[in-house]
């Protein structure tokens, strides 16, 4: 009797220990899943930062890259300017001197004769009329002769006889270094021909205005508008204007719905007031 309470005892003490040691075997599969979990978790945090170190980099070289490319464009765009100014200009001042002297001297000749002369003076003054609106696309004088503001008033009367939409500006003078002047300019003029190709619209909206430290300028519009959440085949120049500003160290916003127009609405550091009046 003795023996059977004891080999009973042995088979629950077996049972226990039994059941003991799957618990732990099971406790330690546990420990080892969460050790492997932690493992992995951490594995992929580092995956996302080196992840997020590899964009970061990537986007500063290709901010920079832009800045570079676009210092070297308006560089040849100056270098263009000169040339047609020096050169061309002068050819064509040139050729209407001697149109003038001939004239002159043809005071007796045909009608025929003077009017086809007339008719080539014509044509010179719209070369050079030509010439002039060629370099100054190129590289603007205006914005160094006059300042931002009323570099940005004339492209705007321009833009409205050329496309007879409404465009109506409150431009105040922005302490804006060289580099972030041109930045605005060129974002002005592409936004505008972006309006002419695409928008329809009736009335231009074009702000700037000294908001703090910063400088703010707002071009809109009350055309057809799109998503900007759909990605277009001609998105190509936001992007590139994006960058523009991102190299002078500013930000772009873009707002637009379909039928509610659309909105750029750019912020750049400002110069401080002794750095602006030197």
């Amino acid at each position: 009797m003795n023996l059977d309470l004891w080999l009973a005892a042995a088979a629950v003490l077996a049972s226990l220990l039994a059941l003991v040691e799957h618990g732990r075997l099971r406790s330690l599969r546990r420990t080892v899943r969460r050790q492997q979990a932690q493992q992995r978790e951490q594995a992929l945090d580092q995956e996302r930062a080196q992840l997020d170190a590899l964009v970061r980099q990537r986007t500063a070289q290709l901010t920079e890259l832009t800045h570079h490319l676009q210092t070297a464009r308006e560089d040849e765009r100056s270098r263009l300017a000169r040339n047609l100014h020096d050169d061309l200009g002068a050819l064509l001042t040139s050729a209407k001197l001697d149109a003038a002297r001939i004239r002159s001297r043809l005071a007796g000749a045909s009608p025929e004769a003077l009017e086809r002369l007339a008719h080539l003076v014509e044509m010179l003054d719209s070369a050079i009329a030509l010439g002039r609106r060629i370099i100054e696309d190129l590289r603007p004088s205006t914005l160094n002769n006059l300042g931002l503001a009323a570099t940005l008033e004339i492209l705007a009367r321009e833009f409205a006889e050329r496309s007879g939409v409404d465009v109506h500006c409150t431009l105040a003078p922005a302490p804006l270094s060289v580099a972030a002047e041109l930045v605005v300019y060129r974002l002005v003029q592409e936004a505008v021909t972006n309006i002419s190709k695409y928008a329809a619209a009736r009335h231009v909206w074009l702000d700037m205005a000294p908001q703090g430290a910063q400088v703010e300028v707002l071009v809109r519009d009350d055309g057809v508008g799109f998503d900007p959440a759909v990605q277009r085949g001609s998105a190509h120049g936001l992007v590139g204007m994006r960058y523009r500003v991102e190299a002078v160290h500013g930000t772009l916003e873009v707002l637009s719905a379909p039928g509610q127009g659309t909105v750029l609405r750019v912020c750049l550091p400002g110069l401080s007031v002794a750095s602006y009046a030197a």
